[in-house]
Order: structure tokens, then C-alpha cells, then sequence
């Protein structure tokens, strides 16, 4: 079984993700449907990337895909903070 890496691994939501979600309340909505770790989820996602145009790319992906009523990332194994391998970035 593996533990989480910290008690609170959720990412917090990043400012462009924020101003999206409140320039679309259908989004929004949808959104605010989705599981909290499905939101984690999303965002680990979006922001685990290392190039600004990768990161706008997923951005751009997260809204069309969370729109059309997608709960998770395709082809995502998951947030790694949240592995007990993780702790020693996540208690850094």
C-alpha cells in the first residue's frame, strides 16, 4: 500500500487556471463537479511540465477536455506528490 508523500498534497489552483475558470461559469461548473483529487489531478498535470508552451498547450487541453465532461488527464499515471517516493521533494 503507499502512503501519501505529506498529509496535504493537493497543488494549489495557479493563476491562469483561476482567471479561466472565472471568465467561463459553464467551466466553472464543471469544474467544481469534479473531485478534489480530480482537480489535483488536472493541475499536477498541467504544471509538472518544464516549457511555458507545454504548460499552454495543457492548459488549453485541461479547459476543452474538462468541458466535454473528461474527470481526469488521459494517459496520466497520477500526481506523483502524492507517493511515499515523493517525500523527500514534497518535505524539502
Amino acid at each position: 500500500m503507499t502512503k501519501p508523500a505529506s498529509k496535504d498534497f493537493r497543488h494549489r489552483t495557479p493563476t491562469d487556471l483561476k482567471e479561466i475558470l472565472d471568465g467561463d461559469a459553464a467551466l466553472k461548473d464543471r469544474w467544481d463537479a469534479l473531485t478534489s483529487l480530480a482537480r489535483n489531478e488536472w493541475i499536477c498535470w498541467m504544471t509538472s511540465v518544464k516549457k511555458a508552451a507545454t504548460r499552454d498547450t495543457r492548459l488549453a487541453r485541461l479547459r476543452k477536455e474538462v468541458d466535454e465532461g473528461k474527470k481526469r488527464p488521459c494517459c496520466w499515471p497520477g500526481c506523483p506528490h502524492r507517493r511515499e517516493s515523493a517525500r523527500k521533494w514534497v518535505d524539502a
